[in-house]
């Protein structure tokens, strides 16, 4: 069993990162349902606008902390372009030996850019815990092509694996709030990528 005081000390270590995780929370609304809103955010002095999706559990908050083991849809819109770049970003907590997330699969096993964002170790008190933060490039024609939902796996250096599935809703709103964001910028900028629907940027996933 875990010693009592390692726990509540890395309960209170996990509650002041995911605090630093500047992401909106998951919030119940009218019926016990989620919140879906897709919270929007001005980034560089007006050079990109943020689009980050409510945060969903891919597992059970660890520890019980509130803002952990969470996954959520992040879109940066450039103002100047119209052009988007698409994350799914993760958090995720756990005990044992380090995991080491470095890979990320789509539904049909095509190669995902990973990006590793953070790692931090928890405790050691009686066996290690760690919070790493980490994220998929998602191109915008799988956002597109995806209106069920969609699934990403995820390998670890440790051979710890993950599947985080996004459902249709998310994918539907941060689609809305996209094409909502560049139908506000300048007519120039707001005008359609080149191989783009109308009114809606192609994909750029370099960020």
């Amino acid at each position: 069993m875990k010693n009592p005081i390692a726990l509540m000390a890395a309960a209170s270590l996990l509650a002041a990162l995911s605090a630093c995780a500047e992401l909106p929370a998951t919030t119940p609304i009218a019926g016990g349902q989620l919140a879906t809103a897709v919270a929007r955010s001005v980034e560089q002095g007006g050079k990109f606008i943020s689009l980050v999706g409510p945060k969903r559990q891919h597992a059970d908050p660890f520890l019980g902390v509130p803002g952990t083991n969470f996954y959520a849809l992040r879109s940066m819109l450039d103002t100047r372009n119209g052009e988007t770049a698409h994350q799914l970003f993760v958090a995720d907590s756990y005990f044992g030996a380090e995991r080491n997330w470095e890979a990320a699969r789509d539904g049909q096993g095509q190669k995902l850019r990973f990006i590793a964002i953070s790692k931090n170790e928890i405790t050691c008190e009686n066996g290690c815990s760690y919070a790493e933060e980490f994220a998929a490039a998602v191109p915008e024609t799988l956002l597109r092509a995806s209106p069920q939902g969609f699934a990403v796996s995820f390998t670890a250096r440790s051979g710890a694996t993950k599947t985080v599935t996004v459902p249709g809703d998310l994918v539907a709103n941060q689609l809305t709030a996209i094409a909502d964001a560049r139908a506000a910028l300048p007519t120039a900028s707001a005008a359609p990528l080149p191989g783009a629907a109308a009114g809606v940027p192609a994909s750029n996933p370099t960020r």
